[in-house]
């Protein structure tokens, strides 16, 4: 690909996050360091500065076979054809292996259920994987079985034609019926395990919420994103005086309920099938734990 004014001064591996959302940062930076990604037919670093008329190459290795675990976890899938599935994630389940968390995760309990039928696309250890949930967010996940599938659902994200719908419980009573949150988001510079809002090697980042239910001290909110960008609603509410009820990282030190993690549940997802080519849509509604807080309230309230 050529580099036009308009990418120019961008560090290379940014602007190849932002071109390619099926690639992930860390990634990139591995093709990087590995010659599998060039310019101008050089290998270079991951902070080169692009320039107008550079021109950039990918290429991607074959997938490595994953020493990755087969464990037999039940899952819930919501729909599932020889190309696709769509799953509900549990909270505390982590989406694909990790240093520390090697095992119990979803991909593992996907090598169980497909075999060798996941897309290879994102490397060995994230076989089948288009976006993340957080660990103890819950709630609904697009999986690819080929590559075709993975690509067509990875360009939908990239778009930004996927529908993507969250609840969520936040503290505070947002006055507002609807909003829009719109700041870029990029890692912490003090705390390189979180994400913050900043200009500075961020991405664009866009959360639309609107009111749904509210308490005395609490809103519960529908959250519909227009990009997915890492802990994206958990940053963006938080910054905005409304932090996720459980959030341990970005909520209040202080919880009244005894939660293991945040009340924020993907409860709908939607997309253009990548290979039969009609809309599907699915939703699944808040886990137990999430609807007894909310009787507590509405208790309150009575």
């Amino acid at each position: 690909m050529l580099i036009d004014a308009e990418k120019s001064g961008k560090r290379l591996d940014v602007f190849l996050a932002d071109e390619n959302s099926d690639l992930t940062r860390s990634r990139i930076q591995k093709l990087i360091s590995e010659g599998n990604i060039t310019v101008n037919g050089q290998r270079t670093k991951s902070n080169y500065k692009l320039r107008t008329g550079d021109r950039v190459d990918i290429v991607l290795p074959p997938p490595k076979d994953a020493q990755i675990k087969a464990e037999d976890i039940p899952l819930d899938i919501v729909y599932e054809d020889e190309y696709m599935l769509v799953v509900n994630k549990p909270q505390g389940m982590v989406v694909h292996p990790a240093a520390g968390n090697t095992e119990g995760t979803l991909v593992n309990a996907l090598m169980a259920h497909c075999g060798d039928n996941l897309s290879g696309i994102n490397g060995e250890i994230r076989p089948g994987i288009l976006h993340r949930i957080d660990k103890d967010t819950s709630g609904l996940l697009l999986v690819a079985k080929d590559d075709k599938a993975h690509l067509g659902l990875s360009e939908q994200i990239k778009e930004h034609s996927l529908t993507r719908e969250y609840t969520a419980l936040v503290h505070g009573r947002i006055k507002e019926d609807s909003g829009t949150i719109d700041a870029p988001i990029g890692r912490d510079e003090k705390d390189r395990k979180k994400m913050t809002i900043t200009q500075k090697n961020s991405r664009n980042a866009v959360t639309h919420f609107f009111v749904t239910e509210r308490f005395d001290k609490y809103t519960l909110v529908r959250c519909s994103l227009e990009t997915g960008r890492t802990h994206q609603i958990r940053v963006h509410l938080s910054k905005n005086g409304h932090p996720i009820v459980g959030d341990p990282v970005y909520g209040r030190k202080k919880e009244e309920f005894k939660l293991n993690g945040q009340l924020l549940h993907a409860r709908k997802v939607g997309y253009i099938h990548p290979v039969l080519g009609e809309y599907m849509e699915f939703e699944r509604e808040i886990p137990d734990y999430f609807e007894e807080v909310l009787k507590k309230l509405r208790g309150r309230n009575i």
